[in-house]
């Protein structure tokens, strides 16, 4: 996808191209990107099978429109950020209110520096069904609020909370008509918990698109097409540094020690950025006048991050380039994207099968596998906690859903024959991100389920032996 010529807006093909070539080559994983100079999309794709009408989960990115719903109210005159939290939620007090919590403010929330020693979302988490804010609010506040940094997704859980608490309306409902819709998002979601809050530091899910354009706002000082969608003076305080820059050594060279603002990371080189796990990205690059939004499913976040600095900050030029070679090359590299997926045989040997399997014990809750294949098509039962039927057609992609995580998640699957005789199937969890592998070699092998990183630390393989087979 490619609005506008590059070097129209100063910027060489081949930079971008060198910044792709050095992410492929690092083994990193993306799933879309959009890159805006000047207002325009100058290049942008996505690796099949995803693509840009998809919302991907952006994990803690989520956190920095938690700020923006703050500010809208802080506009609307119905908020301060010098407002102490206690008087916001004067029901879910703990017994005994000590000094620090009474003087935690709406300002110690937006900055992570509320006082906790550690990170209380599990906390929240643990609550289930019960009142999160409640939850948040019994939790020790070690020091005075405002004086300790600690990220702390529990602190964005109680912004959404107290945005829904102002307005009776989730965080989510109250940005669309505000921020949203403006900004032409569609099919934006929110994860809430069990009492219907929106989760503010994570669960939100947006296409790449949209979040490229979410950084052209704030690059714009919250202007979007000549309208004032968010105070600039709100950007303003979102992209400045109220934690200061860290002094250790190293940090220099960390994109996670350069301060923290409201819900936003200041990076090297004068960006900012609004992030997420696994490589979900929103860099504003205001000396260049660039943004650049990433979703992926990458677990070196700060390699991403190098590459950006290395091949498209030094190659923005101030004045329009003449086209070159690589701007064909360009197109039709940014068109042609695909994951990296097992090789198929085409046509599949059309081999009809049937069998059955035990797994080891393992944490999934994974007990039993039924795989079943008549002609091409196909299903893989897998019994146990949260039984799951797995529907495919061999050699093509098809979509439908998986229950895990606690809740019904999108589900694109491909399967097919290998060479070698093993039946392959890849399993995208594809709004999350996540993939399961899926392979059986042989009549008399194991069937293997492969939980691939980042999502599940340097991934693990569950195994299953057969117990009973048909052909």
């Amino acid at each position: 996808m490619i609005q506008v010529s590059p070097e129209s807006l100063g910027l060489p093909s081949g930079a971008v191209l060198a910044w792709l070539d050095a992410l492929a080559a690092d083994g990193l994983e993306l799933h879309g990107f959009t890159l805006r100079r000047s207002g325009r999309v100058v290049a942008g794709g996505h690796w099949f099978p995803y693509g840009p009408g998809r919302v991907h989960h952006v994990y803690s990115m989520s956190k920095a429109f938690a700020a923006a719903g703050v500010g809208l109210l802080v506009q609307e005159g119905r908020l301060s950020v010098e407002d102490r939290v206690v008087d916001l939620f004067p029901d879910a007090l703990p017994p005994v209110v000590g000094e620090h919590l009474r003087a935690m403010r709406v300002e110690d929330l937006l900055t992570m520096r509320t006082g906790h020693a550690a990170d209380v979302t599990d906390a929240l988490v643990a609550a289930g069904d019960g009142d999160w804010a409640a939850a948040f609010l019994a939790q020790p506040v070690a020091f005075r609020p405002g004086t300790h940094f600690v990220y702390n997704s529990g602190a964005s859980f109680l912004l959404s909370a107290l945005v829904q608490r102002a307005t009776g309306e989730t965080l989510l409902d109250y940005l669309t008509p505000r921020l949203l819709e403006p900004l032409g998002f569609r099919g934006a979601r929110w994860v809430s918990n069990a009492g219907g809050v929106n989760l503010g530091g994570w669960g939100l899910h947006l296409r790449t698109g949209d979040v490229a354009r979410f950084g052209q706002l704030l690059l714009n000082r919250g202007v979007w097409q000549g309208r004032t969608l968010l105070a600039p003076a709100w950007v303003d305080a979102m992209g400045t540094a109220h934690v200061p820059p860290g002094t250790n050594p190293g940090d220099e060279i960390s994109d996670w020690a350069q301060g923290y603002g409201y819900q936003l990371w200041r990076c090297r080189h004068g960006a900012y950025r609004a992030d997420g796990a696994f490589g979900q990205f929103c860099v504003v690059m205001p000396e260049q006048d660039m943004v650049l939004a990433v979703t992926a499913g990458v677990g070196d976040m700060q390699r991403v991050l190098d590459h950006t600095w290395a091949s498209l900050l030094g190659a923005a030029q101030s004045s329009p380039l003449p086209p070159g070679a690589d701007t064909e090359a360009l197109r039709v590299r940014c068109e042609t994207l695909t994951l990296p997926v097992p090789e198929l045989l085409d046509p599949p040997p059309l081999r009809d099968v049937q069998a059955h399997f035990t797994f080891d014990p393992n944490d999934e809750g994974l007990e039993a596998a039924t795989l079943t294949v008549t002609g091409e098509r196909g299903t893989l039962v897998l019994d146990g906690r949260t039984p799951n039927t797995v529907r495919f057609t061999l050699n093509a992609w098809e979509e439908q859903t998986l229950d895990t995580w606690g809740t019904t998640v999108a589900l694109t699957v491909r399967a097919g024959w290998q060479a070698d005789g093993t039946l392959a199937l890849t399993l995208l969890l594809i709004e999350d991100g996540a993939r399961w592998e899926v392979r059986w070699p042989a009549p008399d092998a194991p069937l293997t389920v492969e939980l691939c990183a980042p999502h599940y630390g340097e991934g693990h393989t569950l195994s299953a032996r057969a117990s009973t087979l048909g052909a």
